[in-house]
């Protein structure tokens, strides 16, 4: 029992540690973005910056405490993005405040995604394997066709949408009124959007997410997930409900990714399905693997480091994009290697050692 309740004491300090590096890290970028310490090319990057650590962290949900491999994440944020796009467009002239817009098509965005998710996941999560990887995939390719065709416009009768499967329909053959606004425009995505998603927004999204996840994971839920992903024979044969464990961790990791679309997708004026296509996703699953597996603030961490080395790196022109592979091959060398593993676990030991030393003198 005190072991368990040191384990846990320990658990509530890194969490509380994680919320607090975020926290601290939001201060001191605005306080630099409001000195004017940030270029105009670093502080474009903020907002994009939050879309993908929360995208990780979700990611991480799934493969690294459910334990299955999703490769169409990106996917459930495309259906997060056009949804949101939808819901803030159409709401102008009805919610002019930009917040109150951006809330609902936040909410919106991760309903969406979680409804797709609760979909996909109800099929692929009874299987066992790769098969949950394979469809994944399927499933961004085909959303991402079926947005190409799809054409979205609203006016004062409310939504117009269609589907231009053959190629013979224009945005003239929804019927738009002249008040009447193109939100979706087929391949041309959307085009005219507003951009209300800001750096606070972005913050509070992260926060949301880290919350949701951590305390998924700490919990009686969490705890099963994890006992599946460890031995699915073993939690079967204690009566715990595979599938049911296995969808709820698969449907918050969509919605949230659905919730980080929608801030990605009002950030730009213009969104194409082309920036949500299988190498966004695989993208992601770098982040969580550099990251590492089942490490949450290792994901806040990759998904920023390695969001802004690109644009670090883009003095050495043609060969930037060499050099961030050969930082990737560094990182992964080095977090997998003995040496450092045997460091991390000699400052962990040296940590409990006050402990171990006070109950000896009891």
């Amino acid at each position: 029992m005190r072991q368990y309740l040191k384990s846990m004491k320990t658990v509530t300090k890194v969490d509380f540690a994680t919320y607090l590096g975020v926290i601290l890290a939001f201060i001191i970028v605005t306080v630099c973005q409001s000195m004017g310490l940030l270029n105009r090319s670093m502080t474009g990057m903020l907002v994009p910056i939050c879309c993908y650590v929360c995208m990780a962290v979700s990611l991480n949900l799934t493969v690294g405490i459910l334990g299955e491999l999703s490769l169409g994440h990106a996917g459930f944020m495309s259906v997060g993005a056009f949804s949101g796009i939808v819901t803030a467009m159409s709401l102008q002239s009805a919610i002019p405040n930009d917040l109150v817009r951006m809330i609902l098509a936040l909410i919106v965005g991760a309903f969406f995604a979680a409804v797709v998710g609760f979909i996909v996941g109800i099929p692929v999560l009874r299987l066992r394997g790769d098969y949950l990887a394979i469809v994944t995939l399927a499933f961004g390719e085909i959303i991402k066709d079926l947005i190409n065709c799809l054409l979205v416009g609203w006016d004062e009768n409310g939504l117009h949408i269609a589907l231009n499967l053959d190629g013979t329909k224009s945005m003239s053959s929804l019927g738009l009124t002249e008040n009447g606004i193109e939100i979706i425009k087929g391949a041309q995505g959307a085009t005219g959007n507003a951009r209300i998603a800001t750096f606070t927004v972005g913050f509070v999204l992260v926060m949301i997410t880290l919350i949701v996840v951590l305390n998924l994971v700490r919990s009686r839920t969490g705890r099963a997930v994890m006992a599946i992903r460890d031995n699915r024979i073993a939690a079967e044969s204690v009566g715990l409900n595979v599938t049911k464990y296995k969808l709820t961790a698969f449907v918050v990791s969509t919605a949230l990714a659905g919730a980080a679309g929608a801030l990605f997708g009002l950030n730009y004026s213009n969104v194409t399905a082309a920036q949500f296509d299988f190498n966004t996703s695989i993208l992601v699953l770098v982040y969580v693997v550099l990251g590492g597996l089942g490490n949450i603030w290792g994901s806040v961490v990759a998904a920023t480091v390695l969001y802004i080395l690109p644009e670090a790196l883009r003095q050495f022109s043609d060969y930037r994009m060499l050099v961030y592979a050969i930082v990737l091959i560094l990182v992964m060398l080095a977090t997998n290697n003995p040496t450092f593993k045997a460091i991390f676990s000699r400052l962990r030991r040296k940590d409990d050692l006050p402990d171990t030393a006070g109950k000896e003198a009891q």
